[in-house]
């Protein structure tokens, strides 16, 4: 499982990092954790969430009480069989992606 800093998971999403905080807050089932010098690590699981959260807010417009909410319910679906092995899948990309990301040479023109 990769651990992804707010800076990656900043850049991922596009979204500054106190948006990112403010998420943290306002989402209690983000398992956020934070390393032994205070940083913040988010795991896939994390990542999903906060997905599905800027989609619901900037795509669908949702008010961030709407969205926990939707989210909170997708979580308690009876669906959930099928929807975590879409998550796994996703989790593979986002970790994919993150590496190419990572590994890719900076251009400049």
């Amino acid at each position: 499982m990769h651990k992804f800093s707010i800076g990656e998971v900043s850049k991922l999403l596009s979204v500054k990092s106190h948006v990112i905080r403010y998420w943290e807050q306002e989402i209690p089932f983000l398992s956020t954790q934070k390393s032994l010098s205070g940083r913040r690590i988010f795991t896939d699981h994390d990542i999903q969430i906060l997905y599905r959260l800027r989609h619901l807010l900037y795509e669908k417009r949702f008010t961030i009480e709407g969205a926990r909410k939707k989210i909170w319910d997708e979580i308690n679906s009876p669906n959930i069989d099928i929807k975590s092995r879409i998550a796994g899948i996703r989790s593979d990309l986002i970790a994919v992606l993150s590496k190419i990301r990572n590994s890719a040479p900076s251009v400049s023109g």
